[in-house]
């Protein structure tokens, strides 16, 4: 599938502002980001978003005069470059490539800071109320991650996604933040602080409107986006009904990398029927994990060693 959709892609006509304003306008026509991959799903069938555009709306076949809610899309744009923001459609070299090799691809992100393609990542995410121990395991493990030269992704939420961001600063590296809001809004507001620190040394990344609020179905797919960034996901702590649990199963869903911590999986039945998907590692400590990762990235390997040699 993921070969089919990048062999598309190449073949697509050139992308211009043009098609990229008419994205923005076809995704302003649904009333859910939930539906967006779809979107992007149709214009790669398609060939371009015009011819999308085209087929929903017959009149604009005879009509020379670019569609007013195009025009307006194409102010918008031009206004949140404008404002600082990076804005990256699916198709545009920018876009980070392993998003694409998911259903749930995000057809527009957001952007502030620095992105890079491609970045060797692992997202460690867990409990909003997390215990004092599960947060401390949170810091090491992201620490640990920073000095073998891997991006620490996580959502910026209270409880594990603030100390793993946190830690990751604290040890000079690079951390990815996936919102679940708009890329102007701040949730929580006690993170406005961190979140601006990351977006001036690593990334802040939304895929929703730039002032959108957060809602129920927005977190579980910014949960989505995490995992697709990422080569894999480190859950620290999680309940039955915690976003870290949704991730988690769509990091099987993904084909990525899923890293349990072994209280993950004594407390939850969901941890416990996950276990035996392909793909999922229970732990016990970080240098476990960092075995796991080396697993994912061979040329990290001797990095990962030295490190876990370091820790003993």
């Amino acid at each position: 599938m993921i070969a089919i959709v990048t062999s598309r892609l190449h073949r697509m006509p050139p992308w211009d502002d043009r098609e990229r304003a008419t994205l923005v306008a076809l995704l302003q026509e649904q009333p859910q980001a939930a539906s967006w991959p779809g979107v992007a799903a149709e214009i790669i069938e398609a060939g371009s978003a015009r011819s999308v555009w085209d087929a929903r709306h017959e009149q604009s076949l005879f009509d020379p005069e670019t569609p007013a809610p195009i025009t307006q899309a194409a102010r918008q744009i031009a206004g949140w470059r404008a404002a600082g923001l990076g804005v990256h459609t699916f198709r545009d070299v920018s876009y980070p490539a392993q998003l694409r090799e998911i259903h749930q691809v995000p057809p527009v992100l957001f952007s502030r800071g620095t992105l890079r393609p491609d970045e060797p990542a692992v997202s460690v995410v867990g409990s909003r109320r997390a215990s004092k121990h599960s947060m401390d395991w949170a810091s090491e493990v992201s620490a640990a991650l920073v000095a073998a030269g891997i991006t620490v992704v996580s959502g910026l939420a209270a409880g594990i996604d603030t100390v793993a961001h946190t830690a990751a600063l604290d040890a000079g590296g690079r951390t990815v933040a996936v919102l679940g809001t708009g890329i102007n809004r701040v949730y929580p507001a006690a993170n406005r602080d961190l979140q601006e620190r990351i977006a001036c040394t690593g990334l802040v990344l939304s895929q929703f409107w730039p002032d959108a609020p957060g809602t129920k179905k927005s977190f579980p797919l910014r949960n989505a986006t995490m995992s697709g960034y990422g080569r894999a996901t480190i859950v620290v702590e999680a309940g039955e009904t915690s976003g870290a649990r949704i991730q988690a199963r769509m990091g099987v869903e993904h084909g990525r990398a899923v890293i349990l911590h072994e209280g993950v999986m004594r407390a939850n039945e969901w941890a416990a029927a996950l276990q035996r998907r392909p793909g999922v590692h229970v732990v016990s400590g970080v240098d476990e994990a960092l075995g796991v990762v080396a697993a994912l990235r061979p040329d990290l390997d001797d990095l990962l060693s030295g490190v876990l040699a370091s820790d003993g």
